[in-house]
């Protein structure tokens, strides 16, 4: 990814500034002030991040980049890994969450630890401090909760909140347990304006009302002002939120959702999203966003925008040698640039990650194949074909290949040669209908 700069370089007058052109603002609670408060480097900042899945997702990844701005400007960054909020979660607008086990939470907290550290800076002048709200919160006994902080409270307040209004009206109602998840945030914010002078906190912009029950505890008993923040929900084509509640979570694991897709979700965005994508997740330069949106206007079948995309996010998640991987294996699945033999064994694994399917157990995994199988066999066992003989009309045809081979033989079988990497067998029909096999285990 370009490097990280700060708004000067990107060619802007101000950290607000350029926040604001890249669509990074949503809400806040008052422009004016945080103007002021971006360009103090003295001024300490707050994310938390809910240990509620074993990855962030992209949804979160606006939050980083978000933090990882500030940090760049020189203000003073804290992540927040909620180890006492993740065992209760955030109140959904489509019902009642399923609670985690402890240790799951535990074991997630520190994976999301991990994956905060990648993307900013742990050294230096102004690096990100971490810290988990069950060191305070863990502690609390109930009575304590609700004397020292749930009296600070207005249950009139509390039910306006939209996502707990919504929920109320809803036939599933909602939990007392998710009610007082904005009474928990609320008193994180005066935890950590206490200990470390945090006076500004970032989230998403459905996150709103959570993040104003801080604001609004510290002015109660603190007599202070702090600010709030949002961004704009990043949403897909039909307007869904991109997020593990909605199903459609692009995860930033590696393990959970492959370099290879997550490179081809960049890649496919529509031209009327790819400027707006173009200024969120990248730190590229205004002038330079600003010509690739000239091109997509002059020549949209070159996706040039869509390239740099997917380039500039596939390498800063996961690394140059990963975004190249996912640029050499997406031409040679088709027969072009580099052959399947030339692809690195995890480079062609990360590719062939979306052709996996359902393995019975609650996994993904490629179909099955083995050394003397029939290769229209293997078609219909990869999805290809609905039958033997229609297997065998295609090889007629010439439109069937093996690991991008016509195949002019229907008895054709698989060999020990035919496995890429001794793993892999890719079937193709025609020009665009993939899929692939694996190699069973000790054949």
């Amino acid at each position: 990814m370009s490097q990280v700069t700060d708004f000067r370089q990107a060619g802007f007058d101000s950290l607000f500034d350029e926040l604001k052109w890249r669509g990074l603002i949503a809400q806040c609670t008052d422009e004016s002030e945080l103007r002021k408060v971006l360009a103090d480097p003295s001024v300490t900042y707050y994310c938390g991040f809910d240990p509620t899945a074993p990855s962030l997702h992209v949804g979160n990844l606006v939050q980083l980049l978000n933090m990882r701005h500030l940090q760049a400007a020189g203000l003073h960054p804290i992540a927040v890994v909620g180890g006492a909020t993740g065992l209760i979660g955030d109140p959904r607008q489509s019902g009642e969450r399923t609670l985690n086990p402890k240790q799951t939470v535990a074991e997630w907290t520190e994976r999301l630890r991990g994956q905060i550290g990648r993307f900013l800076d742990t050294e230096g002048d102004n690096p990100v401090r971490f810290v988990n709200n069950y060191e305070w919160t863990g502690s609390m006994s109930t009575i304590d909760f609700l004397r020292d902080v749930g009296k600070n409270f207005r249950m009139g307040t509390m039910l306006a909140k939209d996502t707990v209004a919504r929920r109320l009206n809803s036939d599933e109602g909602i939990s007392f347990t998710e009610f007082s998840y904005q009474v928990l945030q609320g008193n994180d914010f005066l935890e950590l304006f206490d200990r470390y002078g945090c006076s500004l906190q970032l989230g998403g912009s459905d996150q709103w009302g959570n993040l104003t029950s801080g604001l609004d505890l510290i002015r109660k008993v603190r007599n202070a002002s702090v600010n709030v923040m949002t961004s704009p929900l990043i949403t897909d084509s039909q307007g869904k939120k991109f997020g593990k509640s909605e199903g459609n979570a692009v995860w930033l694991d590696p393990t959970m959702f492959s370099p290879y897709r997550f490179y081809q979700f960049w890649f496919n965005q529509p031209d009327d999203q790819v400027v707006k994508l173009l200024k969120t997740f990248t730190f590229l330069p205004k002038a330079e966003i600003e010509r690739l949106e000239e091109r997509t206007a002059q020549d949209p079948g070159a996706r040039e925008a869509q390239k740099v995309l997917a380039w500039q996010v596939t390498s800063y998640v996961h690394g140059e040698h990963a975004a190249q991987g996912a640029i050499d294996a997406s031409g040679a699945l088709f027969g072009r640039g580099k052959t399947l033999e030339e692809l690195d064994e995890d480079v062609l694994d990360s590719a062939l990650d979306g052709l996996k399917v359902d393995d019975g157990q609650g996994g993904r995994a490629l179909p099955a194949a083995s050394e003397g199988q029939r290769l229209v066999e293997a078609g219909v066992a990869a999805g290809l074909f609905r039958s033997v003989s229609e297997a065998r009309k295609t090889v007629a045809a010439g439109g069937f290949y093996l690991n991008n081979q016509r195949v002019e033989d229907p008895d054709q079988v698989l060999g020990n040669k035919d496995f890429l990497h001794g793993r892999f067998a890719l079937v193709r029909r025609g020009k665009k209908a993939l899929g692939a096999l694996e190699r069973r285990a000790g054949k």
